[in-house]
């Protein structure tokens, strides 16, 4: 999963804790390692870098690398928002060998890599879950969404510049759903510089919808929006593109937009003041 699809698919909330931000608002949500791991793999061997200097990027290592970065994001403030915010992305995270990744959100285990296939497991959490009443005037009367731990699993296949993949994420705690993902991304590499694109589709349970998207008889009274059932099935489709530059071994800088389309029952509710969702996202990372 490429970094610009880690922070724009879920729920959208910021949260900062121990220097790492996570933005979830579906094309956005990726975790920090993937600016270190997803780039890093896609540099092949080329005359136009210093096999000395750029050599180790592709070196699976058996110890920790930490890869630490900061950046910003232009956002909707909640998924459905018709209202964008300017919001600081400082991150933090560590890979140990090429199979276990860990950072403030929790930690993500590769337990099967075969010709091309890679199956992940991953426990934490979400801290880019919940919604908060006070993120915008929309959606007074509505109450809080809290966070919650995550477990999940990721399926996925590479076949030359491109990743198939599929996940599935259950919250436990707070809107207690179920997040189903399938995607592709797709890079290609020219000299320093790293281009990529991707889509996926987000597909939801009735726990999650009725709490991102439903509104019960006793909100409707509080915010004046009208009451309405959410039901499970595909919440949105998303669309992403990203140009990295690896300007030294260890710096590079990463520019990314996407878009997302809520469709169905998220697209209709009277939450959403619009169902195309885009975003923009500028990071500086650093690995030791």
């Amino acid at each position: 999963m490429s970094l610009t699809k880690s922070f724009l698919t879920r729920p959208r909330r910021v949260a900062i804790a121990t220097g790492f931000a996570v933005v979830a608002c579906p094309l956005f949500q990726a975790r920090a390692a993937d600016l270190y791991e997803s780039e890093a793999a896609a540099i092949p061997p080329s005359e136009s870098f210093d096999k000395g200097r750029f050599g180790g990027i592709r070196q699976k290592l058996s110890d920790w690398d930490v890869m630490v970065g900061a950046g910003a994001i232009y956002v909707p403030k909640f998924e459905g928002s018709d209202e964008f915010e300017l919001v600081p992305i400082p991150m933090i995270s560590a890979t140990f060998g090429d199979r276990v990744t860990i950072d403030p959100g929790g930690l993500a285990v590769d337990v099967l890599k075969s010709n091309g296939f890679k199956l992940t497991v991953k426990g934490g959490y979400d801290m880019g879950g919940g919604r908060d009443e006070g993120d915008s005037p929309h959606l007074k009367g509505l109450g809080d969404i809290d966070a919650g731990a995550v477990v999940g699993t990721q399926i996925s296949y590479e076949l030359g510049p491109m990743e198939l993949y599929a996940s599935v994420d259950k919250t436990i705690g707070g809107s207690d759903g179920l997040l189903g993902e399938v995607g592709a991304n797709v890079s290609h590499h020219y000299d320093r510089f790293i281009l990529s694109a991707g889509a996926s589709a987000t597909f939801a349970d009735d726990n999650h919808m009725e709490s991102y998207f439903g509104v019960t008889a006793a909100q409707s009274a509080r915010s004046g929006l009208r009451q309405y059932d959410a039901g499970a099935g595909l919440k949105r489709v998303d669309l992403e593109a990203s140009v990295t530059y690896m300007a030294t071994e260890n710096w590079l800088v990463r520019g990314q937009a996407g878009v997302g389309f809520l469709t169905g029952d998220a697209k209709d509710s009277p939450i959403v003041q619009d169902d195309v969702q885009p975003s923009a996202m500028l990071v500086v990372g650093y690995k030791f």
